[in-house]
């Protein structure tokens, strides 16, 4: 026989409410409602879909709380339940990012690389972000944007920046900036949501390397960047854990 609509909507609800009291540690006491509000800041489908699940936590309370065995009080209509069940999917089954993104062709250039020679990766590629390795371990990124505050420096100085690109290695350059928070290291297991919620935590962030096991000591496999960010949100939107 058939799950009622209201059975579905039931085990949807329960679904999100065990995986994020299991993710985060949260409270037996703390109600549904608390709880997504304090799962705002730290998960991307919750800050998406916050308002529809605190009215589906109403909906909840009157189907369980207001229904008898001979008769149910309120059966959601079908979208309310495709939709409870797609933030459950979400949710319990989040998608990686390696699953919904193909993996990118990722350049790389030691550090002690002259400037001149990055610019002219950064030019003949198109890739605006590319990890940069000492030893091999990654330690920095380069990014186009900050290639560009770089040289601006130099003009104030009133250097020449022919000389300066060709003789600096580009670890150089970039180590007077804040670059160590404008990017992150993680494995091949990172999920859409996590790296929605880095980029959300960190508007500074310029790009998520991603290697096998997220090991500064590893090549990267793939990498995400800020302009990636559109596609990551529409994986949200479409994903369906059975397809």
């Amino acid at each position: 026989m058939a799950e009622t609509n209201a059975v579905r909507f039931i085990n949807a609800y329960n679904s999100i409410d065990q995986s994020l009291r299991s993710i985060y540690n949260f409270r037996r006491n703390i109600s549904f409602a608390d709880m997504i509000r304090r799962s705002v800041p730290l998960n991307s489908v919750v800050r998406r879909y916050e308002d529809k699940l605190i009215d589906y936590a109403r909906l909840r309370n009157a189907i369980i709380h207001n229904s008898t065995e001979e008769m149910i009080i309120a059966e959601p209509h079908d979208d309310v339940v495709a939709d409870i069940e797609h933030i459950a999917q979400l949710v319990s089954s989040p998608p990686t990012v390696l699953q919904s993104i193909p993996r990118k062709e990722v350049f790389v250039l030691d550090g002690n690389t002259p400037l001149k020679k990055a610019i002219e990766l950064v030019a003949s590629t198109g890739f605006k972000t590319i990890p940069i390795y000492q030893d091999d371990r990654l330690v920095s990124i380069i990014h186009s944007s900050r290639i560009v505050d770089v040289l601006g420096d130099i003009i104030k100085q009133g250097k020449n920046i022919d000389e300066y690109c060709a003789s600096t290695p580009v670890i150089d350059a970039i180590s007077s900036q804040d670059i160590d928070k404008t990017f992150t290291i993680r494995g091949e297991r990172l999920t859409v949501q996590e790296a929605l919620d880095i980029f959300y935590n960190n508007r500074k962030m310029l790009a998520i390397v991603i290697t096998k096991k997220g090991n500064f000591l590893e090549r990267p496999i793939s990498i995400l960047t800020v302009a990636d960010i559109i596609d990551l949100n529409k994986i949200v939107d479409d994903y369906d854990v059975r397809s």
